[in-house]
């Protein structure tokens, strides 16, 4: 409607703000802060404003805290190359259905096991969705399910896992063919 207030628009709808988000708004508060401690400004200014970016990303670190507990720690477990399957399934099991960073995590991390690929294949977010149809731990039952899914291109990944079983990796080439073939 013309004339209309667009703020309200944005508060009248909840708009949720995930830890990959938040994340990424406290990394470059992070780099802010690291700026500003290299400027050359008079030391009340640079006080001041060190101050301000600390408050603000002490608040975000209790965002990530409040969607999950010890949030830093467990980011730090799952991107450890070091970390078991065992570890990788229990950090899943605790996983907050808002933690989209935490769970794109354990579906790239190299020791993640066929049954955290499986739990995660259905998750709400693409790309956790994407890094389980090219996971080469992921079962193939589940990657038989994800070739089938129409809504996206989930099936080129699946084509791409050197997981997938022979049957269906020709099957999904023939499809790339047919769609190569289609385009001009």
């Amino acid at each position: 409607m013309p004339g209309a207030d667009v703020r309200t628009k944005f508060t009248a709808r909840k708009i949720h703000r995930g830890t990959q988000a938040i994340f990424g708004e406290r990394q470059h508060l992070q780099e802010v802060w690291r700026s500003v401690q290299r400027a050359k400004l008079p030391p009340a200014r640079k006080r001041a404003e060190l101050k301000q970016l600390k408050k603000l990303i002490q608040v975000r670190t209790q965002e990530l805290n409040r969607l999950s507990p010890a949030w830093d720690r467990k980011l730090k477990i799952a991107r450890n190359p070091q970390t078991t399957s065992q570890e990788l399934l229990r950090l899943a099991g605790s996983l907050s259905p808002h933690d989209y960073l935490l769970a794109r995590v354990l579906t790239e991390h190299p020791q993640a096991p066929g049954e955290l690929l499986e739990h995660l294949a259905t998750h709400t977010y693409s790309a956790v969705r994407e890094n389980a149809a090219r996971h080469p731990h992921t079962p193939p039952a589940v990657l038989r399910r994800m070739a089938e899914e129409a809504s996206e291109p989930l099936w080129f990944l699946v084509a791409c896992n050197p997981s997938t079983p022979p049957d269906l990796r020709e099957r999904l080439r023939a499809r790339m063919q047919q769609a190569a073939g289609a385009s001009p």
